[in-house]
């Protein structure tokens, strides 16, 4: 069992930046792959981002915030970043971290994580 709790989101300006925090409980937190996704009023959620566990330490992203977002893990700590730059108004979303262990041809979609946070609001605007 794992619990995942977000936080660090906030009202940003556009061009501003924001580092989101989740934070897990449970024995096993460093073999689980963590995935942030997004989900913005009215429309599906969507992956961000993901680091595998297990020691692979591989990083995932999507073509929308790749260069401008980075995934970070501390598994002493038994927490997961994301450092969003550049950040824009079509950055606004909820954002929630997930843990599973997804194969890599579900590893961006929420079908491949078991735990959930409750998310973090980002809302990017002048």
């Amino acid at each position: 069992q794992v619990q995942l709790v977000e936080s660090g989101g906030g009202l940003v300006q556009p061009g501003g930046s924001l580092r989101l925090s989740c934070a897990a409980s449970g024995p096993t937190f460093s073999q689980y792959t963590i995935g942030w996704f997004r989900q913005a009023p009215g429309k599906e959620r969507e992956f961000v981002g993901a680091v595998r566990g297990s020691g692979g330490n591989t990083y995932h992203y999507s073509d929308s915030v790749k260069g401008r977002f980075t995934i970070s893990r501390d598994n002493a700590k038994k927490t997961v970043y994301l450092q969003m730059n550049r950040l824009n108004p079509e950055d606004t979303a909820r954002y929630y971290c997930a843990a599973g262990r997804p194969i890599l041809g579900v590893l961006r979609l929420e079908t491949g994580y078991t735990y959930w946070g409750q998310g973090t609001q980002v809302t990017v605007s002048s």
